[in-house]
Protein backbone atom coordinates (compact mmCIF):
# COMPACT_ATOMS: atom_id res chain seq x y z
CA UNK A 1 0.00 0.00 0.00
CA UNK A 2 1.23 3.48 -0.50
CA UNK A 3 0.37 7.02 -0.07
CA UNK A 4 0.49 7.85 -3.80
CA UNK A 5 -1.54 6.98 -6.38
CA UNK A 6 0.41 5.58 -8.92
CA UNK A 7 -0.90 5.22 -12.11
CA UNK A 8 -0.30 1.71 -12.99
CA UNK A 9 -1.06 0.33 -9.71
CA UNK A 10 -4.67 1.88 -8.98
CA UNK A 11 -5.44 0.69 -12.99
CA UNK A 12 -4.31 -2.60 -12.52
CA UNK A 13 -6.17 -2.99 -9.31
CA UNK A 14 -9.53 -1.81 -10.61
CA UNK A 15 -8.88 -3.12 -13.84
CA UNK A 16 -11.83 -5.75 -14.58
CA UNK A 17 -10.56 -9.21 -14.76
CA UNK A 18 -11.81 -12.31 -15.96
CA UNK A 19 -13.99 -14.32 -13.40
CA UNK A 20 -14.53 -10.50 -12.28
CA UNK A 21 -17.83 -10.44 -9.67
CA UNK A 22 -19.22 -7.57 -8.89
CA UNK A 23 -20.67 -7.87 -5.61
CA UNK A 24 -17.02 -8.97 -4.27
CA UNK A 25 -16.33 -5.16 -4.66
CA UNK A 26 -16.56 -3.30 -1.42
CA UNK A 27 -17.46 0.15 -2.12
CA UNK A 28 -15.86 1.49 0.69
CA UNK A 29 -12.43 0.04 -0.48
CA UNK A 30 -9.65 1.99 -0.92
CA UNK A 31 -7.35 -0.33 -3.27
CA UNK A 32 -3.63 1.05 -4.11
CA UNK A 33 -3.67 3.65 -1.32
CA UNK A 34 -3.56 3.91 2.50
CA UNK A 35 -4.23 7.79 1.83
CA UNK A 36 -7.09 10.02 3.71
CA UNK A 37 -9.08 12.73 2.47
CA UNK A 38 -6.67 15.69 2.31
CA UNK A 39 -3.77 13.56 0.52
CA UNK A 40 -7.01 12.62 -1.88
CA UNK A 41 -7.63 16.41 -2.84
CA UNK A 42 -3.18 16.84 -3.09
CA UNK A 43 -3.37 14.22 -5.69
CA UNK A 44 -6.03 15.79 -7.83
CA UNK A 45 -4.15 19.19 -7.46
CA UNK A 46 -0.55 17.30 -8.48
CA UNK A 47 -1.84 14.68 -11.15
CA UNK A 48 -3.77 17.89 -13.15
CA UNK A 49 -1.27 19.31 -14.71
CA UNK A 50 0.27 15.53 -16.04
CA UNK A 51 -3.52 15.19 -17.13
CA UNK A 52 -3.27 18.44 -19.24
CA UNK A 53 -0.06 18.02 -20.44
CA UNK A 54 -1.55 14.36 -22.15
CA UNK A 55 -4.35 16.10 -23.52
CA UNK A 56 -2.43 18.97 -25.12
CA UNK A 57 -0.34 16.77 -26.76
CA UNK A 58 -3.08 14.56 -27.81
CA UNK A 59 -4.98 17.88 -29.10
CA UNK A 60 -1.31 18.69 -30.39
CA UNK A 61 -0.43 16.08 -32.24
CA UNK A 62 -4.19 16.14 -33.94
CA UNK A 63 -3.66 18.83 -35.77
CA UNK A 64 -1.09 17.19 -37.82
CA UNK A 65 -3.84 14.34 -38.76
CA UNK A 66 -3.33 11.66 -35.49
CA UNK A 67 -6.53 10.23 -35.42
CA UNK A 68 -5.99 9.38 -31.77
CA UNK A 69 -8.66 10.30 -28.76
CA UNK A 70 -10.19 8.95 -25.95
CA UNK A 71 -13.89 8.85 -24.75
CA UNK A 72 -14.05 8.03 -21.19
CA UNK A 73 -17.76 6.16 -20.17
CA UNK A 74 -18.98 7.16 -16.60
CA UNK A 75 -22.18 4.70 -15.72
CA UNK A 76 -23.56 4.26 -11.93
CA UNK A 77 -26.68 4.54 -9.34
CA UNK A 78 -27.80 7.67 -9.20
CA UNK A 79 -26.36 10.17 -6.49
CA UNK A 80 -22.75 7.72 -7.07
CA UNK A 81 -20.18 10.97 -7.69
CA UNK A 82 -20.43 10.87 -11.49
CA UNK A 83 -20.95 14.72 -11.06
CA UNK A 84 -18.18 15.48 -8.88
CA UNK A 85 -15.78 13.26 -10.92
CA UNK A 86 -16.84 15.69 -14.33
CA UNK A 87 -16.29 18.51 -12.13
CA UNK A 88 -12.85 17.81 -10.28
CA UNK A 89 -10.67 15.50 -12.81
CA UNK A 90 -12.38 16.78 -16.02
CA UNK A 91 -12.93 20.28 -14.68
CA UNK A 92 -9.41 20.69 -14.22
CA UNK A 93 -8.49 19.81 -17.87
CA UNK A 94 -8.78 22.42 -21.57
CA UNK A 95 -12.10 23.37 -22.67
CA UNK A 96 -10.79 23.03 -26.28
CA UNK A 97 -9.88 19.66 -26.35
CA UNK A 98 -13.28 18.16 -24.17
CA UNK A 99 -16.41 17.10 -24.81
CA UNK A 100 -18.90 16.30 -22.16
CA UNK A 101 -22.40 14.14 -23.43
CA UNK A 102 -24.90 13.32 -20.70
CA UNK A 103 -27.06 11.20 -22.26
CA UNK A 104 -31.16 11.83 -20.83
CA UNK A 105 -34.37 9.71 -21.41
CA UNK A 106 -34.74 8.94 -25.83
CA UNK A 107 -36.37 11.25 -27.87
CA UNK A 108 -39.22 9.99 -30.16
CA UNK A 109 -37.05 10.88 -33.05
CA UNK A 110 -34.38 8.44 -31.19
CA UNK A 111 -36.85 5.98 -29.94
CA UNK A 112 -37.78 5.67 -33.90
CA UNK A 113 -34.02 4.73 -34.30
CA UNK A 114 -31.58 2.12 -33.02
CA UNK A 115 -30.50 2.62 -29.72
CA UNK A 116 -26.75 4.00 -30.97
CA UNK A 117 -28.08 6.25 -33.48
CA UNK A 118 -28.00 8.99 -30.87
CA UNK A 119 -24.44 7.77 -29.42
CA UNK A 120 -22.53 7.54 -32.82
CA UNK A 121 -22.60 11.74 -33.44
CA UNK A 122 -21.18 12.09 -30.12
CA UNK A 123 -18.30 9.75 -30.64
CA UNK A 124 -15.00 12.33 -29.76
CA UNK A 125 -12.96 13.92 -32.68
CA UNK A 126 -9.47 13.10 -33.25
CA UNK A 127 -7.44 14.70 -30.25
CA UNK A 128 -10.29 14.59 -27.89
CA UNK A 129 -11.21 13.75 -25.00
CA UNK A 130 -14.90 12.44 -24.73
CA UNK A 131 -16.83 11.77 -21.53
CA UNK A 132 -20.53 10.31 -21.70
CA UNK A 133 -22.00 10.93 -18.07
CA UNK A 134 -23.87 7.97 -18.97
CA UNK A 135 -24.40 6.70 -21.98
CA UNK A 136 -25.43 3.79 -24.25
CA UNK A 137 -25.16 1.06 -21.42
CA UNK A 138 -28.76 2.57 -19.89
CA UNK A 139 -30.38 0.57 -23.14
CA UNK A 140 -28.59 -2.77 -21.28
CA UNK A 141 -29.15 -1.26 -17.77
CA UNK A 142 -32.30 0.93 -16.71
CA UNK A 143 -33.73 -0.95 -19.78
CA UNK A 144 -33.16 -4.36 -18.89
CA UNK A 145 -34.01 -4.30 -14.99
CA UNK A 146 -37.63 -2.16 -15.90
CA UNK A 147 -38.19 -4.44 -19.01
CA UNK A 148 -38.91 -1.45 -21.03
CA UNK A 149 -37.17 -3.68 -23.98
CA UNK A 150 -37.99 -7.17 -24.48
CA UNK A 151 -35.19 -9.99 -23.53
CA UNK A 152 -34.10 -10.85 -27.21
CA UNK A 153 -33.37 -6.96 -27.94
CA UNK A 154 -31.67 -6.60 -24.80
CA UNK A 155 -29.39 -9.68 -25.95
CA UNK A 156 -28.71 -8.23 -29.16
CA UNK A 157 -27.74 -4.73 -27.58
CA UNK A 158 -24.56 -6.49 -26.11
CA UNK A 159 -23.27 -7.87 -28.98
CA UNK A 160 -24.07 -4.44 -31.18
CA UNK A 161 -22.20 -2.66 -28.19
CA UNK A 162 -18.98 -4.67 -29.02
CA UNK A 163 -19.34 -4.13 -32.39
CA UNK A 164 -19.57 -0.44 -31.97
CA UNK A 165 -16.76 -0.09 -29.80
CA UNK A 166 -14.36 -2.41 -31.71
CA UNK A 167 -15.00 -0.15 -34.66
CA UNK A 168 -14.53 2.89 -33.08
CA UNK A 169 -11.24 1.85 -31.78
CA UNK A 170 -10.07 0.99 -35.14
CA UNK A 171 -11.08 4.19 -36.45
CA UNK A 172 -8.34 5.65 -33.51
CA UNK A 173 -10.72 6.02 -30.47
CA UNK A 174 -9.34 4.67 -26.84
CA UNK A 175 -12.65 4.03 -24.78
CA UNK A 176 -12.20 3.48 -21.10
CA UNK A 177 -15.41 2.28 -19.02
CA UNK A 178 -15.71 3.07 -16.06
CA UNK A 179 -18.30 2.36 -13.05
CA UNK A 180 -18.62 4.16 -10.01
CA UNK A 181 -19.70 1.71 -7.15
CA UNK A 182 -21.10 3.23 -4.08
CA UNK A 183 -23.47 0.83 -1.37
CA UNK A 184 -27.17 1.30 -1.07
CA UNK A 185 -26.23 2.82 2.78
CA UNK A 186 -24.41 5.14 1.04
CA UNK A 187 -26.85 6.14 -1.64
CA UNK A 188 -29.12 6.94 0.97
CA UNK A 189 -27.29 9.07 2.92
CA UNK A 190 -26.62 11.39 -0.51
CA UNK A 191 -30.26 11.62 -0.97
CA UNK A 192 -31.15 12.39 2.22
CA UNK A 193 -28.72 14.94 2.36
CA UNK A 194 -29.99 16.57 -0.73
CA UNK A 195 -33.64 16.52 0.77
CA UNK A 196 -32.25 17.66 3.92
CA UNK A 197 -30.42 21.25 2.24
CA UNK A 198 -32.95 23.44 0.36
CA UNK A 199 -29.96 24.53 -2.13
CA UNK A 200 -29.76 20.82 -3.25
CA UNK A 201 -33.05 20.31 -3.90
CA UNK A 202 -32.53 20.95 -7.64
CA UNK A 203 -30.39 17.56 -7.87
CA UNK A 204 -32.84 15.57 -6.59
CA UNK A 205 -35.48 13.71 -8.67
CA UNK A 206 -38.03 10.72 -6.70
CA UNK A 207 -37.60 8.60 -9.34
CA UNK A 208 -34.31 8.02 -7.95
CA UNK A 209 -36.20 6.31 -4.81
CA UNK A 210 -38.30 4.44 -7.51
CA UNK A 211 -34.81 2.98 -8.84
CA UNK A 212 -33.15 2.32 -5.52
CA UNK A 213 -35.69 -0.50 -4.94
CA UNK A 214 -34.18 -2.13 -8.14
CA UNK A 215 -31.37 -2.21 -6.55
CA UNK A 216 -30.67 -6.06 -7.25
CA UNK A 217 -31.79 -6.25 -10.18
CA UNK A 218 -29.42 -3.01 -10.94
CA UNK A 219 -26.27 -5.02 -9.68
CA UNK A 220 -27.23 -8.47 -11.74
CA UNK A 221 -27.56 -6.20 -15.04
CA UNK A 222 -23.92 -4.48 -14.33
CA UNK A 223 -22.50 -7.66 -13.87
CA UNK A 224 -23.78 -8.92 -17.16
CA UNK A 225 -23.17 -5.95 -19.09
CA UNK A 226 -19.43 -5.71 -17.85
CA UNK A 227 -18.73 -9.51 -18.57
CA UNK A 228 -20.42 -9.17 -22.38
CA UNK A 229 -18.64 -5.87 -22.88
CA UNK A 230 -15.46 -5.91 -21.14
CA UNK A 231 -12.28 -6.67 -24.10
CA UNK A 232 -8.54 -5.45 -24.37
CA UNK A 233 -9.88 -2.79 -26.57
CA UNK A 234 -12.44 -1.61 -24.41
CA UNK A 235 -12.15 -2.88 -20.84
CA UNK A 236 -14.35 -1.23 -17.60
CA UNK A 237 -13.08 -0.43 -14.37
CA UNK A 238 -14.91 -0.71 -11.60
CA UNK A 239 -14.18 2.00 -8.78
CA UNK A 240 -15.29 1.67 -4.83
CA UNK A 241 -16.98 5.51 -4.72
CA UNK A 242 -18.08 5.84 -1.37
CA UNK A 243 -15.20 8.24 -0.27
CA UNK A 244 -16.02 10.86 -2.98
CA UNK A 245 -12.37 11.89 -2.65
CA UNK A 246 -10.93 8.83 -3.43
CA UNK A 247 -13.16 7.79 -6.80
CA UNK A 248 -12.36 11.09 -8.45
CA UNK A 249 -8.55 10.23 -7.63
CA UNK A 250 -8.81 6.91 -8.71
CA UNK A 251 -10.85 7.92 -12.17
CA UNK A 252 -8.27 10.90 -12.43
CA UNK A 253 -5.02 8.15 -12.45
CA UNK A 254 -7.43 5.62 -15.00
CA UNK A 255 -7.78 8.33 -17.73
CA UNK A 256 -3.90 9.07 -17.45
CA UNK A 257 -2.84 5.71 -17.52
CA UNK A 258 -5.40 5.22 -20.87
CA UNK A 259 -3.71 8.75 -22.25
CA UNK A 260 -0.66 7.39 -21.41
CA UNK A 261 -1.33 3.69 -23.75
CA UNK A 262 -1.89 6.42 -26.31
CA UNK A 263 1.57 7.49 -26.27
CA UNK A 264 0.64 11.34 -27.83
CA UNK A 265 3.70 13.30 -28.20
CA UNK A 266 4.27 16.95 -29.30
CA UNK A 267 4.11 17.11 -33.19
CA UNK A 268 6.96 18.27 -35.08
CA UNK A 269 6.83 21.42 -36.18
CA UNK A 270 6.37 22.01 -40.27
CA UNK A 271 8.44 25.44 -40.17
CA UNK A 272 12.17 25.93 -39.33
CA UNK A 273 12.00 27.10 -35.48
CA UNK A 274 15.07 28.82 -36.04
CA UNK A 275 14.53 30.85 -38.83
CA UNK A 276 11.03 31.62 -37.11
CA UNK A 277 12.52 32.49 -33.99
CA UNK A 278 14.54 34.93 -35.86
CA UNK A 279 11.91 36.91 -37.44
CA UNK A 280 10.16 37.03 -34.61
CA UNK A 281 13.24 39.22 -33.02
CA UNK A 282 13.37 40.92 -36.51
CA UNK A 283 9.76 42.12 -36.08
CA UNK A 284 10.36 43.94 -32.75
CA UNK A 285 10.70 46.72 -34.32
CA UNK A 286 7.68 47.51 -35.49
CA UNK A 287 5.97 50.87 -34.84
CA UNK A 288 2.22 51.39 -35.33
CA UNK A 289 1.96 54.76 -37.57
Amino acid sequence: MTTTFWTDEVAELLRVRPGFTLSEVDPGAKPGTDAHKRDGAKELTRAAQELRELQEKLFAQSRLGAPDRLLVVLQAMDAAGKGGVVNHVFGQTEPYGLELTSFKSPTDEERAHDFLWRVEPRVPGPGVIGVFDRSHYEDVLIQKVRQFAPADEIERRYGAIVDFERRITAAGVRVVKIMLHISPEEQAERLLSRLNDPAKHWKYNPGDVDERLHWAEYMAAFQTAIERTDSDEAPWYVVPANSKWYARAAVQRIVISELVALSPHWPEPDFDAAAERQRVVDSQDLRWP
